[in-house]
């Protein structure tokens, strides 16, 4: 680090579980990011702003006004615009040292598995069931920690799948398929409380660059957020033997 990221992160290499050794590693890390939108724009400025050396922002969605609500990573003269430019626009003027490639199409199939692979860390920001399970099972196959977030309404939920550990459940084992519904609990159809997703998407940031500084000890279990009531509740997640993710 030159003298510039010195004074840029001091903050953070000040902190003894980070110093310039992690510090150096989020340097060389390189987060995956999947959705640019509620969750997406915090987890992306902030692993911006912290000096996670490479970011990829996947979103094949573009800027609409009804975003822009809860989406901070967009501002009004990107209606109409790619979520992942956007996103990618915003990491960059907080932090031009960080290498951010913006994806505009899906991520599917082996384009998905083939950006996990590349990945150091996965931050699930999607709002559909089929699209997280896709997710989770690229993670699962190449290995890689899987941060996920969701947010509906006044209320939030976090958890972190790491394939490295023996003992982690993946998401599947958590929801199951074919148990839960997808377009249902879209925000577009149920709504969301603004800042809800921005307080869940910055516990997501944490988690990556804990996984990737070396930082503490992973999240372990499912975290949920009332934000009517102000209240964390926290549950014990194993892993289910007939998971066909984990044990297929």
């Amino acid at each position: 680090m030159n003298d510039e990221a010195l004074l840029r992160y001091s903050r953070q290499i000040m902190l003894d579980a980070i110093d310039i050794e992690g510090q150096e590693r989020l340097l060389a890390g390189h987060a995956l990011v999947v959705g640019a939108g509620g969750l997406g724009s915090p987890v992306a400025l902030y692993l911006a702003a912290a000096g996670m050396g490479r970011l990829t922002l996947a979103d094949d969605d573009e800027v609409e006004l009804s975003n822009l609500q809860r989406q901070i990573a967009h501002g009004m003269a990107d209606i109409g615009r790619p979520k992942a430019e956007s996103a990618r626009d915003a990491g960059l003027a907080l932090n031009p040292d960080c290498e951010i490639r913006a994806l505009t199409s899906r991520l599917d199939g082996e384009a998905l598995r083939a950006a996990v692979a590349q990945a150091d860390v996965v931050l699930d920001c999607t709002d559909r069931f089929s699209s997280r399970y896709a997710v989770n099972e690229a993670c699962r196959h190449a290995g890689v920690p899987l941060v996920s977030g969701a947010a509906i309404r006044f209320s939030g939920q976090l958890a972190v799948f790491d394939p490295r550990d023996p003992q982690s459940p993946c998401y599947a084992c958590l929801y199951p398929p074919g148990e839960g519904g997808d377009e249902e609990l879209r925000c577009a159809e149920n709504g969301v409380v603004a800042p809800l997703v921005g307080l869940i998407g910055c516990f997501q940031a944490l988690e990556a660059i804990k996984l990737v500084s070396g930082a503490g000890s992973v999240h372990r279990g499912l975290s949920t957020f009332d934000g009517l009531t102000g209240q964390w509740r926290h549950f014990k997640v194993p892993r289910d033997p007939d998971c066909p993710v984990c044990h297929g």
